[in-house]
């Protein structure tokens, strides 16, 4: 078993005299925010482009910058850049170059009026460096002490000078930039600050989402704190705490620099709970012999310790005072946390207790400013949305959020997985000696020192699925550099790739539904739908967790309501195309049935990869990507929320969190459709990961009808249910011969209170359908022309594949909704998002449905062909829409009516021929729409030519 021990949550500083708000907790530099000890540098300062690069030779800091810029912000909120054009210098791979060249996108080309489909557009841009400029005023009381300057978060390299003394630079993308300014003697001075976002000494990876345009955008400029800080000439340089919850106790490991080596220090510490109570103390004194100390000290907190994790976030506070000759010189006050995050077999633990990561990614995607919150009350208010979907995990991709983000997921007890800025990808790679490989080492080990107290901070790694020839050598190193330095946390190698023996868990893609480049060959797409599998062959293999890298990617119509709440630095130009492509297509009113109707298969679509996860035995979690929308790379709407982290009206937090939470009824059906002669077998399972053994809990289960009347019931017998997955419950066996019509039943299992369901369908088994005065045919021969001709009525049942590629044949129609989106994947299939009808159709009146894609649709959709309806006739209604790709914005069909000469014809897109007796759900729909067609409400009102009917197949 692997124990990490971990503590500290968020520091801020107290003295008995001050007590001081903690600008970054890991630096442990000393903020004094709000008195002498620290001057604020917010507000107006003078700014100058160099789109030239000339001022450094030219010393720009020796003389007056000519604009003014507010900080903290960027050039962007402060509207400072250039407009965008086609020439724009963008941060990010465009896989679809189309934009560029194509005739549909020639008016979204046109100067002052360009729109870009390939992410969220900035209202300015500018990459290179840009100068800022203020005069400070030291304090004559800051003699002799040392000035630092905190830039909590710069956008990217960073030089600054005072006057004309150049003090260094600083290229940390994820932790603030701390510079030593030495001793500035009082009054007046000039501080210079360049900043550079291009990306040329270090390549991370262009679609990085520490850099890229795909997300927050490449953006130049200064957030959060931005302060000069006054220390004393001997200081608290850096502080980390090791919990261990063991032995109760909390390990200090601390440097201080030393100005004066004959004074005598001591170290006292007290540590408080939530009740501010003093619960341990401890002092030591310590030889001044070096100028810097290292040193460190055991405080015992005892036997009543209070633990952190997902359900009780339990916080103590720590003082650390400095002091010489009774004089306090510096102070830290950490609030921490005691936990163990830590590792059994295939399992991840906290505390011992087995836990199961369900996390969402964060991909930095803050569209009002760019970039992301530095304020606690914006990350509380983003994990409690993703508290209330069932989830305790985040995954930060290529990118580390600022300290508010740690300090609020300490809070709302989140584990979160860390990465080192970098995807070394699509052009970048790692492990080759080039300067990306010192920059992952530096920059990991700011991470650590930043924010390694917080008990948040789970897991490290390097970054996003990395490439070059070397690659797996050099993370193989860098997994066992961590290990062997830092404990209180887990680190692999990189988010996806590669997995290697020595790492603390595996991040692979290889457990979700749907794979990139499997296309309609997916689990999904390709296996009649069941519950019945999971992953456990799989992850067999490996002696480690496992978590399940980016699954789902399942996308949702655009919500073009949503362009009005772009009010700040990006706006949605990707939207108003696509909602342009809808509306000339003559769609524009079904805008909101696409949302709903494809949000319900992308719903759908979820819960099928989240409980495969659940059901595997010894799983370790997975990650979805994500919770929320991804603005970029092409635009992927995967999000049940939005980039605001808004519900979109098609499923709320209590639905998903039964399927996504801490316990999970689980039920292994063999099928979704079953025929009225079959018993229905049914194994129900739990996977249980709350705070404790659920003490024989109430198991219960029923089956409902689709207007909630009971059908049938049962309990299972009672018994304790431990933590862990593919914890077997019992099974259902339900005789269905008492079902004489076709119907739409949702099972639902109860386990103590949590709840979780699944729609099956049940068709009475048939022997013959009523084809009397109707003729199926797979083709318009001279018999159906005959038919047509004489007046009579014809279902057309096209075969898979039959569809002419300018009549809809090029659409590749799969059951599951879009994977990613189809400008990023080259075109991989799907290329539908579900399909759309009227369930109160009387063609539907022996075939019950939602609006929706549900399970009864995926043996119809699999043999489908996708009929392009206004090359048929224009304007053409059908009565089962299948909603295309927002790109292209298609009216497809899959069933229509028409008048053809004299009679009356009904086109299948679907085949509701082929193996038919094997096909259960297909043949129930074949039967309702013969049904339909024998009725009076059969009346087709769209004439076609047959011509022109039969110029759509080969």
């Amino acid at each position: 078993m692997i124990r990490i021990k971990c503590s500290v949550l968020f520091l801020f500083l107290l003295t008995p005299v001050l007590r001081f708000l903690a600008q970054n907790q890991g630096i442990n530099h000393r903020n004094l925010d709000g008195n002498s000890n620290t001057i604020s540098l917010a507000g107006k300062w003078a700014f100058e482009v160099d789109s030239l690069d000339a001022g450094v030779t030219e010393k720009w800091y020796n003389r007056p910058l000519k604009d003014i810029i507010s900080l903290p912000g960027s050039m962007t909120t402060n509207g400072k850049g250039k407009d965008i054009s086609i020439t724009t210098p963008w941060t990010g791979s465009i896989i679809d170059s189309g934009w560029f060249y194509k005739p549909e996108y020639k008016k979204y080309r046109a100067p002052g009026h360009v729109k870009v489909p390939f992410w969220l557009q900035p209202v300015k841009y500018y990459k290179g460096p840009a100068w800022y400029q203020k005069e400070i005023l030291i304090p004559a009381g800051w003699a002799g002490n040392t000035i630092k300057l905190f830039l909590e978060r710069c956008h990217w390299y960073t030089d600054v000078w005072i006057d004309n003394k150049y003090i260094g630079e600083l290229n940390s993308l994820g932790t603030p930039d701390i510079f030593n300014l030495g001793s500035v003697t009082p009054g007046k001075h000039r501080l210079t600050i360049r900043v550079d976002n291009g990306v040329q000494q270090v390549d991370v990876g262009q679609n990085s989402h520490s850099i890229s345009d795909h997300t927050q955008g490449n953006w130049n400029g200064i957030a959060g704190k931005i302060v000069l800080q006054a220390l004393h000439k001997t200081y608290l340089e850096d502080v980390q705490v090791f919990s261990d919850i063991r032995r109760q106790s909390a390990a200090l490991k601390f440097n201080i620099v030393s100005g004066s080596k004959s004074l005598p220090l001591r170290v006292a510490c007290e540590v408080y709970d939530n009740e501010e109570r003093i619960v341990a103390r401890k002092n030591l004194d310590l030889k001044n012999d070096s100028a810097v100390i290292h040193a460190g000290v055991d405080i015992l907190i005892g036997k009543h310790v209070k633990l952190w994790d997902e359900f009780h976030p339990n916080l103590y506070r720590l003082r650390v005072l400095l002091s010489s000759k009774g004089s306090v010189v510096d102070s830290r006050e950490i609030t921490f946390g005691m936990r163990e995050f830590a590792t059994n077999n295939t399992q991840f633990t906290i505390n011992g207790r087995l836990t199961f990561l369900r996390g969402t990614l964060d991909c930095a995607a803050y569209p009002i400013t760019g970039y992301p919150p530095t304020d606690v009350a914006a990350w509380s208010k983003i994990f409690r949305q993703c508290k209330s979907f069932g989830l305790n995990h985040i995954r930060f991709h290529s990118w580390c959020p600022p300290e508010a983000a740690f300090t609020a997921a300490d809070q709302a007890g989140l584990y979160l997985q860390i990465e080192c800025s970098s995807w070394a990808n699509q052009g970048a790679t790692i492990g080759d000696g080039k300067p990306l490989d010192k920059f992952i080492y530096q920059e990991s080990e700011r991470i650590v020192k930043a924010f390694g107290n917080h008990p948040s901070f789970c897991m490290l790694l390097y970054g996003n699925e990395p490439d070059g020839p070397k690659f797996t050598q050099y993370l193989t190193d860098f997994v066992k550099y961590w290990k062997g330095k830092d404990s209180r946390r887990l680190y692999t190698t990189g988010a996806g790739w590669p997995i290697i023996a020595g790492a603390d868990y595996n991040s692979s893609p290889d457990p979700r539904i749907q794979a990139w480049g499997s296309g309609l060959n997916s689990i999904i797409n390709a296996q009649p739908p069941g519950t019945d599998y999971d992953w456990h062959a799989i992850i067999a293999k490996w002696n480690h967790p496992t978590v399940s890298h980016e699954i789902g990617q399942w996308c949702v119509y655009p919500d073009f309501s949503e362009i009005q709440k772009y009010k700040g630095v990006l706006q949605a130009k990707n939207f108003e195309i696509f909602q342009d492509q809808l509306q000339q297509n003559g769609l524009g009113q079904y805008a909101k049935g696409f949302l709903y109707n494809s949000g319900r298969l992308q719903s759908l679509c979820y819960k099928a990869d989240i409980e495969a996860a659940l059901r595997t035995p010894g799983f370790g979690g997975f990650q979805l990507l994500g919770l929320n929308d991804f603005p970029g790379q092409g635009t992927a709407l995967v999000g049940v929320v939005n980039p605001f982290w808004e519900t979109k009206g098609y499923i709320n937090a209590d639905e998903y969190r039964q399927f996504c939470n801490a316990v999970v009824p689980l039920a292994r059906f063999s099928k979704m459709i079953w025929e009225s002669n079959e018993i229905l077998r049914i194994s129900v399972e739990v996977a249980q990961f709350s705070e404790s053994v659920i003490r024989k809990p109430d198991l219960k289960w029923r089956i409902l009808s689709s207007d909630k009347k009971i059908m049938f019931q049962g309990t299972f017998p009672g018994k304790d249910v431990p933590n862990g997955n593919g914890i077997k419950i019992a099974e259902i066996s339900q005789n269905l011969s008492g079902i004489m019509k076709p119907c739409k039943l949702t099972l639902e299992v109860n386990v103590a209170g949590y709840k979780n369901t699944w729609d099956f369908f049940v068709y009475p088994h048939l022997e013959t359908t009523n084809l009397q005065d109707i003729l199926v045919t797979q083709t318009l021969d001279k018999k159906a022309e005959d038919v047509l001709l004489h007046g009579g009525k014809v279902l057309w049942s096209l075969k898979k594949g039959s569809l002419k590629k300018e009549f809809g044949g090029e659409v590749q129609i799969g059951f599951s909704s879009i994977f990613w989106n189809t400008a990023w994947t080259g075109g991989q299939a799907p290329h539908t998002l579900g399909i759309m009808c009227d369930p109160a159709h009387p063609a539907f009146r022996d075939f019950p449905t939602q609006s929706y894609s549900n399970w009864q649709w995926w043996d119809a959709i699999v043999h489908s062909n996708a009929i392009e309806l206004d090359k048929v006739k224009s304007g053409l209604k059908p009565i089962v829409r299948v909603i295309d790709d927002w790109v292209t914005a298609r009216s497809l069909g899959l069933v229509f009516e028409a008048r053809v000469g004299n009679g009356q014809l009904i086109v299948s897109g679907i085949d509701l021929v082929s193996e038919i007796d094997k096909r259960p759900s297909s043949r129930q729909l074949k039967y309702s729409l013969i049904n339909y067609m024998h009725g009076t409400a059969f009346d087709p009102k769209a004439q076609i030519s047959i011509e022109n009917l039969k110029s759509i197949t080969n």
